[in-house]
């Protein structure tokens, strides 16, 4: 086990390492806080000194951009129809269903998340309240993978800690749990101090699995491996924000600075020569109210305006959009105009996210085998069968939008040319056998003859009688019923 000292050691230096630095920067900007929320503006005195200008316009707009970035990687990766874990045995597909529900897809959807936001996260497996196995999601700011090599005992650990509340002291309590491949223990540190056994804890150190047999009586096992899983975007686990943290910077300072110019420089500028008054209140009341002002006989008065550099400003931020699109890879909703735009163009919009969702699936789908090895050894194990991963498939099904008349079109196309090469063969029934016809009609409607053929008259001649079968067989395919 590790000593106290070394979990302290472990999690500051984790605390200041890059890869964490790294990590937190990104969820700050998937939660909206970019480097322009802290602008402030500064001006030098009449004696030369260094003071924050409180008068002028500061607008400190952060523009979400990197939110839906990360949030269109991940719905577009877990489209479709939620069944991504599959095996064509169907006795085993009903066993991983209860494992892999709704519930579990959303600890996956917490994870790919922050995997995508900070560069890496977790699940882990623990044991739920009927005795199977469940994954949750942790958080991978409170996650600390220790090395073998790194430790007194030589063996490998890792540290999870998150915050509990605050007390009255306003002192920062956290909960840690060390784990090894046997076991856990729990811990508490109050604010930055030493930390201690967590005597709240009811079984200090505390095996993976408690279980209760019928008299109540405690049994306890493990899962003889750190039940951490982690998933990593790219093998150097940086955030998605790193190839769009500048471009998003440029964009938020102009937008800003479009509107502080807006702000500052609405009203005109006069300019008052020989101006015969008590004192510039006056002029500027003169002017707002009376509409005019006295001056000298030698006086005038000039209305200057400030000219913004609108244009120039809107095509930077132009540029910066579609750059932020192109290096995040993403799909830029915008460029669908009115919608009136055809599916091969949407479908080329979606090529960058594609791309980007290739690199991802690998990673996911390594992320998912380790976790389905874990499921298919407890299936074993209460069921005494002997199921492996090759048993098992993922497949990701990612939907796009479509256009919907374009969609009606080729539906309408290709009824219409699977009718001509039907009546083709129709065409030609007299000079083929029964057989011969309704298998070359089945793999043009994409029906399996081997289910059908079973139930083809056996009198010869008959080919209307089949054919009327056929068509019964296409609408209960459309019905969703069994052919």
């Amino acid at each position: 086990m590790l000593k106290m000292y070394e979990i302290k050691h472990f999690m500051e230096e984790d605390a200041g390492s890059h890869k964490k630095r790294m990590a937190r920067q990104g969820l700050k900007y998937y939660e909206g806080e970019h480097k322009i929320t802290g602008t402030r503006v500064f001006y030098v005195d009449a004696d030369g000194k260094l003071k924050e200008d409180t008068t002028r316009s500061n607008v400190r707009i952060s523009h979400p951009f990197f939110m839906e970035l990360v949030d269109q990687e991940v719905q577009y990766m877990l489209s479709g129809d939620g069944n991504f874990i599959r095996s064509d045995d169907p006795d085993l597909q009903s066993m991983m269903d209860t494992y892999f529900d709704d519930s579990f897809w959303s600890e996956v959807y917490e994870a790919l998340t922050g995997c995508i936001t900070k560069g890496f996260d977790y699940l882990y497996a623990y044991y739920t309240a009927d005795n199977r196995i469940g994954f949750q999601h942790a958080d991978s700011m409170g996650v600390v993978e220790v090395a073998a090599k790194d430790t007194e005992d030589q063996e490998e650990h890792v540290i999870y800690w998150y915050m509990d509340h605050i007390e009255k002291e306003k002192k920062v309590i956290k909960r840690i749990q060390v784990w090894d491949e046997r076991e856990t223990w729990y811990y508490v540190q109050e604010g930055d101090g030493e930390i201690m056994a967590d005597d709240k804890a009811p079984l200090n150190p505390r095996p993976h699995i408690v279980t209760k047999n019928e008299k109540g009586e405690r049994f306890g096992s493990s899962f003889h491996f750190i039940p951490f899983f982690r998933i990593d975007n790219g093998a150097k686990q940086f955030s998605g924000l790193k190839t769009v943290k500048d471009l998003i910077d440029d964009y938020d300072l102009m937008a800003c600075s479009l509107s502080n110019n807006l702000q500052d420089f609405t009203d005109a500028i006069y300019v008052v020569s020989g101006f015969q008054g008590a004192d510039l209140d006056e002029l500027m009341q003169n002017i707002k109210t009376k509409k005019h002002i006295g001056t000298s006989p030698d006086g005038k008065l000039d209305i200057k305006t400030v000219d913004i550099p609108y244009e120039a400003r809107k095509v930077k931020l132009e540029l910066d959009e579609k750059n932020i699109y192109r290096f995040g890879m993403g799909f830029n909703s915008a460029q669908l105009g009115d919608g009136n735009i055809t599916n091969v163009v949407i479908k080329s919009r979606y090529a960058l996210l594609d791309l980007k969702c290739n690199k991802l699936e690998m990673r996911l789908k390594k992320f998912l085998r380790n976790i389905i090895k874990v499921v298919l050894d407890e299936i074993n194990k209460a069921n005494g069968t002997d199921y492996q991963l090759k048993n098992v498939y993922i497949k990701f099904q990612r939907e796009i939008i479509t256009n919907a008349q374009d969609n009606a079109q080729i539906q309408l196309t290709d009824a219409q040319r699977q009718g001509q090469q039907i009546n083709n063969i129709l065409a030609a029934a007299n000079l083929l056998d029964d057989e011969t016809v309704i298998e070359a009609i089945c793999n043009i409607l994409d029906i399996d003859y081997e289910e059908i053929k079973d139930k083809l008259p056996e009198r010869e001649g008959s080919t209307q009688d089949a054919v009327e079968l056929l068509d019964a067989a296409v609408h209960d395919k459309e019905d969703g019923a069994d052919v």
